[in-house]
C-alpha cells in the first residue's frame, strides 16, 4: 500500500508544517515516508505545496505524480493541483475559499476548514490542524493517535489545547460526513 498525498494552499496557511506532521505520524505508525515541499517567493499569500508519500514497502520515486489524496485550501490550489488526482482519489477542499473543482473528480469533500477554525476554535491560524484532522478522518492514512502525538511534538508550547481542539474539530467533521454516508456535493468548474 502506497499513498501519495498533496497538500496545497497559500503561504501562511501552515501547509508545510501539516505535511511534516503527517510524515512524522506515518513514521510513528511504522511506515516508510518521503516528504517534499515547494512554495513561491512570497512569504505569505504565495502558492504553497507539500507532498507526502506513505508506504508499507519501499518508495521507488520521491515525487508525487498522481496523488491519491489532495487537500486544497484555496481556489488557486484546487485549480492547479486537483486535476492530477487519480480517478479514485479523494479531494478535500476548504469550502471557505474553494467553490469550484474539476468535474472529473468523483470523491470531493467540502469542509469549511478556515471558517471552523475561526468561529469554533477562535483562531484562524489553526486551520491547518482542522484540515489535518479532517484529512485523517476521511482517509485513515495515519492513525489519529500518531497524528495527535506528531502535532504535540511540533507545535509551540502553550498551544497544546488549542491545536488539539482544532485537530479534533476537523476529525469530527470528517466522521460526521462519513456517518451520514455523504460525499460532499460535487462542485463543477
Amino acid at each position: 500500500m502506497t499513498k501519495e498525498v498533496r497538500l496545497s494552499g497559500s503561504g501562511g496557511q501552515g501547509i508545510i508544517l501539516a505535511a511534516i506532521i503527517i510524515a512524522e505520524a506515518a513514521i510513528m505508525d511504522f511506515k516508510n515516508v518521503i516528504q517534499t515541499q515547494a512554495y513561491g517567493p512570497e512569504a505569505r499569500g504565495g502558492a504553497s505545496k507539500a507532498e507526502v508519500i506513505i508506504s508499507e514497502g519501499d518508495i521507488d520515486y520521491p515525487k508525487v505524480i498522481n496523488p491519491d489524496i489532495v487537500l486544497a485550501m484555496t481556489q488557486e490550489a484546487a485549480n492547479k493541483h486537483a486535476a492530477a488526482i487519480k480517478d479514485d482519489g479523494i479531494l478535500l477542499v476548504d469550502s471557505t475559499f474553494v467553490s469550484k473543482v474539476p468535474s472529473h473528480i468523483s470523491k470531493v469533500y467540502q469542509i469549511p476548514i478556515t471558517r471552523m477554525a475561526k468561529h469554533e476554535v477562535g483562531k484562524e491560524i489553526v486551520s491547518n490542524m482542522v484540515a489535518l484532522g479532517a484529512l485523517v478522518g476521511l482517509t485513515g492514512i495515519v492513525s489519529y493517535q500518531s497524528l495527535e502525538k506528531a502535532v504535540l511534538a511540533r507545535i509551540p508550547k502553550g498551544t497544546e489545547e488549542l491545536n488539539k481542539k482544532a485537530l479534533n474539530l476537523g476529525y469530527e467533521a470528517a466522521m460526521d460526513l462519513i456517518s451520514r454516508g455523504e460525499k460532499a456535493e460535487q462542485m463543477c468548474s
